[in-house]
């Protein structure tokens, strides 16, 4: 129909990254909505008024009020979708049968799992996680980092 023939989309390396993209970037967006969403609607109506009589223009408020407003909230979202994002195992093992052709579509869950259960190397599967776990926390003092120079209590 579209001239693509018996094309494989969750076999090519870069397709199959793609479509996973895409449905964790659709199950993630009413998470990530929902929480910028409650943000904007936090903000004081009397702050982007005296931002409006200022004479400031909506790009201006937008830039100057509102985006500082919703950085905390941004930097959560991120540091949480980061963290999620580690998580994702399911989509990746059932859309390209278990790391497509040859294991071009391996990402360090779906890699720890295949050395683990299905090669039967426990050690090196225990090793990708504890890998795992190291950028997890390294990932984890930053957004620590970050809440704590913003002065919010933990």
């Amino acid at each position: 129909m579209l001239g693509l023939g018996d094309f494989s989309w969750t076999y090519g390396r870069y397709s199959a990254f793609a479509l996973v993209l895409l449905e964790v970037l659709w199950c993630s967006f009413p998470f990530v909505m929902v929480t910028v969403y409650a943000g904007i609607r936090a903000i004081p109506a009397e702050v982007l008024e005296a931002a409006s009589l200022d004479g400031a223009s909506q790009w201006r408020i937008w830039r100057s009020v509102t985006a500082p407003i919703l950085r905390p909230i941004l930097v959560v979202v991120t540091i949480q979708s980061i963290i999620w994002d580690f998580k994702v195992f399911t989509q990746i093992y059932v859309m390209t049968n278990g790391g497509g052709i040859a294991g071009q579509n391996l990402v360090l869950n779906v890699y720890a799992y295949q050395k683990a259960f299905a090669s039967s190397q426990y050690s090196l599967g225990s090793a990708i996680g504890v890998v795992m776990l190291v950028i997890l926390l390294a990932v984890t003092l930053v957004y620590l980092r970050l809440v704590r120079r913003q002065g919010e209590e933990l």
